[in-house]
């Protein structure tokens, strides 16, 4: 059976500030989609890649793959209106080209610091219960509010998980989740495994990492450039 990383790179980065998506934002001399690509590129459960792109960068995208050595990109898909719709389109595309027991890892193009050894128990929890969420604990104390502005209780942290990318599906499932949420008139759920729970469907949990950040802020661009840093220095050792 063959695992397929889907990578969402549909998004336009608003709040980078900046005038290109935060997804090709250069960071040390490689756009930061080229270091997410490459780590599952370099995975060796990893059959083959597609991307989800915004359009009119598509062209960049593939002489990226062709510049930086990424073998395994196959495809690259229209974007949607939503991060719904993006995915949505990403895996009704590989529908057509791979068996419905098949997985596909649903990875945001701006999580570059994704590891081997995530996306291994995800494929791992997703072969074993039929989908696999990265996430990890909550460790800090969560509060409730109405308005924003001040406290109306708090909610028992152990009971909580962040969650991240990537998440693993068998395709003929997350192709029927989505067919059946548009008839449900759900359009705009903010990720895969929401739409499986809002669709009253449960998840599994896979082992995520504190340094698999999402990179939505300039301050994370700087929390990025010091663990590349970091892994540069544990290389040279």
């Amino acid at each position: 059976m063959a695992n397929i990383a889907l990578i969402i790179a549909g998004g336009s980065g608003n709040r980078m500030h900046q005038d290109i998506p935060k997804q090709f934002i250069t960071v040390n001399e490689r756009p930061v989609i080229v270091y997410t690509l490459d780590a599952f590129e370099k995975h060796p459960e990893i059959d083959a890649i597609a991307v989800v792109c915004i359009a009119g960068w598509e062209n960049v995208l593939w002489a990226y793959a062709k510049q930086f050595n990424i073998e395994k990109l196959k495809y690259v898909i229209p974007g949607g209106n939503n991060g719904q719709e993006s995915i949505r389109n990403g895996v009704m595309e590989l529908e057509n080209h791979y068996p419905p027991e098949d997985l596909v890892l649903i990875h945001d193009a701006i999580r570059p610091m994704v590891s081997a050894e995530i996306i291994s128990d995800n494929i791992r929890v997703a072969r074993e219960y039929g989908n696999a969420i990265t996430v990890i604990p909550c460790a800090e104390a969560m509060i409730q509010t109405e308005d924003g502005m001040v406290s109306t209780g708090s909610y028992p942290r152990d009971r909580l998980k962040r969650t991240q990318t990537p998440q693993a599906f068998r395709i003929g499932d997350i192709c029927d989740l989505h067919r059946r949420a548009l008839k449900a008139g759900i359009t705009n759920s903010v990720a895969s495994c929401t739409l499986k729970i809002e669709m009253g469907e449960n998840v599994y949990f896979s082992s995520g990492s504190e340094k698999n950040i999402k990179l939505t802020t300039v301050e994370d661009i700087d929390i990025f450039k010091a663990l590349l840093s970091a892994k540069r220095s544990d290389w040279l050792k």
